[in-house]
């Protein structure tokens, strides 16, 4: 098997990211909704400036048709509440027509100081049902006028979905140069990992055995390559840290016991992603798993009886759970986005028990796409047009 190629292989150091539950997603027990963790604008906020108090380089603010906040919205107010944290934000190919699109993001990236990273989502709009081949070609042309419109001087494009004819970018460029913004993205399907291997920076997966991680990561580095190009990896997986061992494990079992078989499968199924291939995959990973719902050391599936998505969390002491990330960054992954229940809790135990054995970097920085000054763009030092 050839060896997995990345781009970021001399990279010392790695993107650690929390969560903003912005889409009704927050629990003290899994299934039980408390008014005090509603995903309203108070406790989300929250969230994301303890994490840029505590050092986290990045926050991945979701986007769902569910009760909760609109993604660019949330992210365009805690911009000039927060300091050093970039900020993922989810976007929906389709919502949103793509020229207004790259001006809404360019401005956001201007209102960040270059702060702004895109997690690209195929998923069907609300009320949508698109077959996988067209939701994945019309994301495929939403990027190339991103592309276009971040690093030419017009958008000249005709697709199946989109055609525009020499439209001058000036009111569309971002404040990151050398390709703008990075574009994250997460998918399994062969439609999806040509999408990521040809236009996307980082490959972001759920949470595996390392042996199937390796499969993916060995699946996309190859495709890249077929484009003569390489991406970095990122894994996206819930975090209970203690003390010990036994504490993470007993609040493993804490925030599921109110939850029931049947209530869990309600919940999955009314997800969006409910019936994708990266949704099946952790329900085989569950399968694999033994009595506790451990899969191997410190990775525990349980998560994945009550939610759909990503579906495991590490569970452990911090030693263990600090050595466990380390094995993943020695396989090739450069970005960690953790989440836990509650969230705001979740994300300062973490930061007090592991954070600071790791050594953190900015990808956008990193890449070389944020500037150590103004860019030369209308919304910046360069000239109004």
């Amino acid at each position: 098997m050839n060896k997995i190629r990345i781009t970021s292989e001399a990279l010392e150091g790695t993107e650690i990211s929390w969560f903003a539950p912005i889409c009704n997603g927050d629990f003290e027990y899994l299934g039980q909704f408390d008014d005090h963790l509603k995903s309203d604008w108070k406790n989300t906020s929250t969230i994301v400036q303890t994490a840029d108090q505590l050092g986290y380089r990045n926050v991945l603010c979701p986007s769902s048709y569910q009760v909760g906040q609109d993604t660019l919205t949330f992210a365009a107010a805690l911009a000039p509440l927060t300091k050093s944290i970039n900020l993922l934000a989810a976007i929906r190919c389709g919502e949103v027509h793509p020229p207004m699109l790259a001006r809404a993001l360019a401005t956001l990236d201007h209102i960040l100081n270059g702060r702004l990273t895109i997690n690209i989502i195929s998923s069907n709009l609300p009320g949508e049902d698109l077959d996988s081949e067209n939701r994945y070609q019309r994301s495929r042309e939403v990027i190339q006028i991103l592309k276009q419109a971040w690093t030419r001087d017009e958008i000249d494009f005709e697709g199946e979905f989109y055609k525009i004819k020499g439209l001058k970018t000036e009111p569309v460029q971002p404040y990151q140069q050398n390709g703008g913004p990075l574009l994250y993205f997460g998918g399994y399907s062969p439609a999806g990992v040509a999408l990521c291997a040809e236009y996307c920076d980082v490959y972001l997966m759920w949470p595996e055995t390392k042996s199937r991680l390796l499969e993916l990561m060995h699946n996309m580095s190859a495709k890249a390559a077929e484009k003569g190009r390489t991406v970095d990896f990122g894994l996206r997986i819930h975090m209970i840290v203690r003390e010990t061992e036994e504490e993470a494990r007993a609040h493993a079992k804490k925030i599921m016991s109110k939850i029931d078989i049947q209530q869990g499968d309600e919940i999955r199924e009314r997800a969006q992603d409910a019936k994708s291939l990266g949704v099946s995959r952790q329900s085989e990973m569950r399968e694999l798993a033994d009595m506790d719902g451990f899969v191997e050391p410190s990775l525990w599936t349980g998560i994945g009886r009550a939610r759909s998505g990503c579906g495991a969390a590490l569970v452990g002491n911090p030693d263990q759970i600090y050595h466990k990330i380390q094995e993943y960054i020695d396989m090739g992954i450069r970005s960690f986005i953790f989440s836990g229940y509650p969230h705001h809790e979740e994300c300062k135990l973490f930061a007090k028990y592991v954070l600071p054995r790791l050594k953190t970097v900015s990808l956008p920085e990193a890449y070389g796409r944020r500037p150590k000054n103004q860019p030369l763009t209308p919304l910046a030092k360069g000239k109004r047009k």
